[in-house]
């Protein structure tokens, strides 16, 4: 038995009502972010079809654990959509909601009957979140996006391995969550703007975008100097050491010197402290233009010492250094625990399991997560129950395959 929600007791954005009709990432992240913070979150999926992120990646005992995360704080109901039966369910829905999150091709709500200008006639208050590849226009929209094209088409890739190797992807949704947390942003002003106004409005996110905003001055440096941003590796065009070490005991460390006072503690402190009377060395742009001799100072002092030894000497030194962790060092980090960015959630399906934490803390109303990502469906009866409709309504519902 599911327990019912209780929006009196859970954060900030209690009273804030959120479908998700979403799948996979983007979408489903944003509505996270909400429900993190209190809000009332029905995550909507197709009673035989469900969203896939409950399956993709690792699995225990046939359970996805990538949804246990983006699923966590949803109530979960089946229902079709495509038929009218389940429009109509829906619409009662989105009467009570403030936001709806969605990520179908551009044209499929409308060819459903649920187009923004008919929700809107319904709920005029609405938040309606279009979360796609390449937004609700334009000669791509109607192409299917996923996080891959967006890392592709923004420069992400062009910019990302090593000088002499191909484009490099990232392993896992970069684009994506980066996305999910520009809608979660994006919502917040939308709701803000209802709030004053009293009307909704629609939020129109491609995913090309966010992380062509996020990866920084490309745009106006070709602009400016027709430069192109080069692959390099782990270093950095801006400032130098920027790398990757490998210590005596076979671990990995990494070093940033953004600022000068750091580049020169590190000179020092490698002792080579002759190379910053070297004329190049006043500037992050002209150091890595010395990348070689920097990095050839800095590794053959790291590669005589065990990783604690350089991580005391770095630290004691004020100069800025982490170790380059697997999630085995991550459960084990003291920072990491202090801050709590690690939490054991209780389970119906797997007992008990470890997650990330809600991304930030307030000091006044802070987030919570209250269970893991549900069950397919478990929620729907309790939903359309509290819509009106009748346990005979609802069973010939299951009946026809509207829920």
């Amino acid at each position: 038995m599911s327990t019912p929600f209780n929006a009196e007791t859970h954060g900030p954005l209690h009273g804030v009502k959120v479908l998700d009709i979403a799948t996979v990432f983007a979408g489903p992240m944003a509505a996270t972010m909400l429900g993190d913070f209190g809000a009332d979150v029905i995550k909507i999926e197709h009673p035989t079809k469900a969203d896939s992120v409950r399956w993709h990646g690792a699995s225990k005992d046939g359970v996805g654990l990538w949804w246990k995360i983006i699923g966590r704080n949803k109530r979960t109901i089946t229902l079709y959509l495509g038929a009218p039966e389940g429009q109509e369910i829906f619409k009662k829905l989105v009467a009570e909601a403030d936001i709806l999150i969605e990520n179908f091709r551009p044209g499929t709500l409308e060819r459903w009957g649920l187009s923004p200008e008919t929700l809107h006639e319904i709920n005029p208050g609405l938040v309606i979140a279009r979360v796609t590849g390449f937004g609700q226009f334009g000669p791509y929209s109607k192409r299917p996006g996923f996080g891959t094209l967006a890392e592709a088409m923004s420069g992400f890739a062009a910019i990302t391995g090593e000088p002499d190797g191909p484009p490099t992807l990232p392993p896992f949704g970069l684009a994506d969550g980066i996305a999910g947390l520009t809608a979660a942003y994006a919502i917040m002003v939308a709701l803000h703007s209802k709030n004053q106004t009293g009307s909704g409005q629609v939020i129109d996110l491609a995913i090309i975008e966010p992380i062509l905003t996020v990866l920084g001055p490309q745009i106006i440096a070709y602009d400016q100097l027709g430069e192109l941003q080069p692959r390099l590796g782990n270093r950095s065009s801006n400032n130098a050491p920027r790398n990757t070490y490998k210590t005596r005991d076979e671990n990995w460390v990494a070093i940033s010197t953004s600022a000068q006072s750091v580049a020169e503690r590190v000179m020092h402190l490698v002792g080579r402290p002759e190379l910053i009377e070297e004329p190049w060395f006043a500037s992050g742009s002209e150091r890595a233009t010395h990348s070689d001799v920097l990095d050839e100072a800095v590794s053959s002092w790291i590669s005589q010492r065990d990783r604690d030894a350089v991580m005391q000497a770095f630290e004691e030194a004020d100069a800025a250094i982490a170790p380059i962790y697997d999630v085995r060092d991550i459960y084990a980090d003291p920072q990491f625990e202090a801050l709590g960015s690690i939490v054991s959630i209780p389970d119906e399906e797997l007992g008990e399991v470890k997650m990330q934490n809600v991304l930030f803390r307030l000091s006044e109303t802070p987030g919570e997560i209250r269970h893991a990502g549900s069950a397919q469906g478990l929620n729907t009866l309790e939903v359309l129950e509290s819509l009106g409709y009748s346990e005979e309504e609802t069973k010939q519902f299951r009946s026809d395959g509207i829920i």
